[in-house]
């Protein structure tokens, strides 16, 4: 039995170039039905950062009788953006403090889409996320 005589078969170059052509404008086809749920996908970043932000707010409303204006001064760390070789798209402020209220933004660092209309979420006190500009 001569084990180096076995034939192997396998695609040639061309049938390997005619399945990746074929890939390719399958999702040049899906590419635009996908993007809505690319962006709605990316925005749960926004909202789930913006809930840590209001707990963080809120515990701290319960030790000072106070909502605060600075980040810091929170049990709240915004991840790295994209542009800082992280993985979140949204960078993170508070607009208002006071007393009895305070709002939060979510603004996206990135277009999404491509239209050239960036993300903006908002909380309150609250506690309810609400898009402002959708991408």
């Amino acid at each position: 039995m001569n084990l180096w005589k076995r034939k192997v078969t396998a695609l040639n170059l061309q049938e390997t170039l005619i399945v990746l052509a074929i890939i390719g404008i399958l999702l040049l086809l899906a590419l635009p039905n996908l993007m809505p749920l690319i962006s709605k996908a990316k925005s749960i970043e926004a909202q789930t950062q913006l809930k840590a932000l209001y707990n963080a707010q809120t515990t701290y409303r319960y030790m000072y009788n106070k909502y605060t204006l600075e980040l810091n001064e929170l049990d709240f760390v915004p991840p790295k953006t994209v542009e800082e070789n992280g993985t979140a798209n949204y960078n993170y402020e508070i607009l208002s403090a006071d007393n009895a209220s305070f709002k939060a933004r979510a603004e996206a660092i990135t277009d999404f889409d491509g239209d050239g209309i960036l993300n903006v979420w908002e909380i309150d006190e609250n506690g309810n996320p609400k898009q402002i500009v959708q991408d």
